[in-house]
């Protein structure tokens, strides 16, 4: 097995530190549902109960389960790229929709909206896995 095919909970354990562990793929499903909630609420109005719902648990599990974790997500906002991640991606979301409706093609429709989520939780699912991969790869470089 090469550096780059390394698993991610060797990766925390070569940082030095076992106290940074990466987070539970189950935590990007959660965000990746948050940031198709917009569509998700447009394409079915009466899912707004569920959307909150999951919003409750989101964030209780963030503080409790997630606890442990809490150091790298702190790692994680640090850095500029995370920033600049998580304002990309509210600005694809206003921004194709604001250029999709002066184009004259707003999305109305509930298959359009639910394509909108559907490319938006991969994208967020996606781009969060990749940060937290470059950070503990990160960490894990300037403490070997």
């Amino acid at each position: 097995m090469t550096a780059t095919e390394a698993p991610r909970e060797s990766l925390a354990t070569a940082a030095g530190d076992p106290a940074i562990k990466p987070l539970p793929t189950w935590f990007f499903g959660f965000e990746g549902m948050m940031s198709a909630a917009y569509d998700l609420f447009k394409a079915y109005p009466q899912s707004l109960w569920v959307l909150g719902a999951l919003g409750v648990v989101n964030i209780v599990a963030s503080l409790t389960v997630l606890r442990s974790r809490l150091q790298l997500a702190k790692r994680l906002w640090r850095g500029k790229s995370t920033r600049k991640l998580a304002v990309g991606l509210v600005a694809l979301r206003l921004g194709s929709h604001a250029v999709l409706t002066a184009a004259g093609l707003a999305v109305t429709s509930t298959a359009g909206h639910l394509g909108f989520a559907v490319v938006m939780a991969a994208t967020t699912v996606s781009l969060l896995w990749f940060a937290q991969r470059t950070a503990l790869r990160a960490v894990a470089d300037g403490r070997a």
